[in-house]
Protein backbone atom coordinates (compact mmCIF):
# COMPACT_ATOMS: atom_id res chain seq x y z
CA UNK A 1 0.00 0.00 0.00
CA UNK A 2 1.26 3.46 -0.86
CA UNK A 3 1.34 6.77 0.92
CA UNK A 4 -1.79 8.90 0.90
CA UNK A 5 -1.58 12.71 0.69
CA UNK A 6 -4.52 14.66 2.05
CA UNK A 7 -5.15 18.34 1.37
CA UNK A 8 -7.89 20.96 1.28
CA UNK A 9 -8.58 21.52 4.95
CA UNK A 10 -8.90 24.95 6.51
CA UNK A 11 -10.88 27.17 8.84
CA UNK A 12 -14.45 28.12 7.96
CA UNK A 13 -17.52 29.42 9.70
CA UNK A 14 -20.52 27.22 10.33
CA UNK A 15 -22.49 26.76 7.13
CA UNK A 16 -19.39 26.99 4.97
CA UNK A 17 -17.90 24.44 2.60
CA UNK A 18 -14.57 22.73 2.00
CA UNK A 19 -13.37 20.14 -0.50
CA UNK A 20 -10.79 17.65 0.68
CA UNK A 21 -8.52 15.73 -1.68
CA UNK A 22 -6.56 12.53 -1.18
CA UNK A 23 -3.90 11.79 -3.77
CA UNK A 24 -2.49 8.32 -4.17
CA UNK A 25 -0.95 6.08 -6.80
CA UNK A 26 -2.80 4.46 -9.67
CA UNK A 27 -2.06 1.08 -8.17
CA UNK A 28 -3.56 1.90 -4.79
CA UNK A 29 -6.61 3.58 -6.29
CA UNK A 30 -7.39 0.60 -8.48
CA UNK A 31 -6.73 -2.14 -5.92
CA UNK A 32 -8.50 -0.87 -2.81
CA UNK A 33 -11.72 0.64 -1.57
CA UNK A 34 -11.20 4.04 -0.02
CA UNK A 35 -12.73 6.21 2.65
CA UNK A 36 -12.42 9.21 4.94
CA UNK A 37 -12.30 9.17 8.71
CA UNK A 38 -11.75 11.95 11.23
CA UNK A 39 -10.30 12.26 14.67
CA UNK A 40 -10.38 14.92 17.34
CA UNK A 41 -8.33 14.99 20.56
CA UNK A 42 -9.96 12.84 23.21
CA UNK A 43 -12.51 11.38 20.83
CA UNK A 44 -12.75 8.03 19.11
CA UNK A 45 -11.94 7.77 15.42
CA UNK A 46 -15.05 8.45 13.39
CA UNK A 47 -15.70 6.93 9.97
CA UNK A 48 -17.16 9.59 7.67
CA UNK A 49 -17.65 8.13 4.19
CA UNK A 50 -16.64 5.14 2.10
CA UNK A 51 -16.06 4.78 -1.65
CA UNK A 52 -16.23 1.25 -2.98
CA UNK A 53 -14.63 -0.27 -6.05
CA UNK A 54 -17.96 -0.35 -7.91
CA UNK A 55 -18.48 3.37 -7.28
CA UNK A 56 -21.04 2.90 -4.54
CA UNK A 57 -20.80 5.04 -1.42
CA UNK A 58 -21.84 5.05 2.21
CA UNK A 59 -21.94 7.78 4.84
CA UNK A 60 -22.09 8.22 8.57
CA UNK A 61 -25.50 9.40 9.70
CA UNK A 62 -24.00 12.62 11.03
CA UNK A 63 -22.86 13.74 7.56
CA UNK A 64 -25.58 12.37 5.29
CA UNK A 65 -26.99 15.06 3.04
CA UNK A 66 -24.03 17.37 3.72
CA UNK A 67 -20.93 15.46 2.57
CA UNK A 68 -20.27 13.79 -0.77
CA UNK A 69 -17.44 11.35 -1.43
CA UNK A 70 -16.22 10.84 -4.98
CA UNK A 71 -13.26 9.51 -6.90
CA UNK A 72 -11.31 10.52 -9.99
CA UNK A 73 -9.86 7.40 -11.57
CA UNK A 74 -7.82 9.30 -14.16
CA UNK A 75 -6.00 11.25 -11.46
CA UNK A 76 -6.22 8.51 -8.79
CA UNK A 77 -7.58 10.99 -6.30
CA UNK A 78 -10.36 10.69 -3.73
CA UNK A 79 -12.46 13.72 -2.77
CA UNK A 80 -14.77 14.73 0.06
CA UNK A 81 -17.05 17.68 -0.61
CA UNK A 82 -18.27 19.05 2.70
CA UNK A 83 -21.18 21.49 2.75
CA UNK A 84 -23.12 23.11 5.58
CA UNK A 85 -20.23 22.47 7.94
CA UNK A 86 -20.91 22.44 11.67
CA UNK A 87 -18.58 23.05 14.63
CA UNK A 88 -18.81 19.35 15.50
CA UNK A 89 -17.17 18.56 12.14
CA UNK A 90 -13.93 20.03 13.48
CA UNK A 91 -11.24 17.33 13.32
CA UNK A 92 -8.22 16.07 11.45
CA UNK A 93 -9.47 14.26 8.37
CA UNK A 94 -7.60 11.26 6.99
CA UNK A 95 -8.24 9.16 3.95
CA UNK A 96 -7.75 5.40 3.93
CA UNK A 97 -7.22 2.71 1.32
CA UNK A 98 -8.04 -0.83 2.45
CA UNK A 99 -9.27 -4.16 1.22
CA UNK A 100 -12.98 -3.69 0.69
CA UNK A 101 -14.14 -6.18 3.34
CA UNK A 102 -12.48 -4.01 6.00
CA UNK A 103 -14.95 -1.24 5.24
CA UNK A 104 -17.83 -3.67 5.57
CA UNK A 105 -16.77 -5.04 8.96
CA UNK A 106 -15.49 -1.70 10.25
CA UNK A 107 -11.92 -2.86 10.80
CA UNK A 108 -10.58 -0.15 8.50
CA UNK A 109 -10.83 2.29 11.39
CA UNK A 110 -8.20 0.32 13.33
CA UNK A 111 -5.41 0.89 10.80
CA UNK A 112 -2.72 3.46 11.36
CA UNK A 113 -3.11 6.57 9.17
CA UNK A 114 -0.86 6.50 6.12
CA UNK A 115 -0.91 10.25 5.61
CA UNK A 116 -0.63 13.33 7.79
CA UNK A 117 -4.26 14.23 7.41
CA UNK A 118 -5.73 17.68 6.91
CA UNK A 119 -7.16 19.89 9.65
CA UNK A 120 -10.74 21.12 9.37
CA UNK A 121 -11.85 23.78 11.83
CA UNK A 122 -15.42 25.07 11.89
CA UNK A 123 -16.28 28.04 14.07
CA UNK A 124 -19.76 28.96 15.24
Amino acid sequence: QDHLVESGGGSVQAGGSLRLSCATTRSTYSKYCMGWFRQSPGKARDGVANFYADGSTSYAESVKGRFTISGDRANHTLYLQMNNLKPEDTAIYHCAAELCFRFVDGSWLKSEPRGQGTQVTVSS
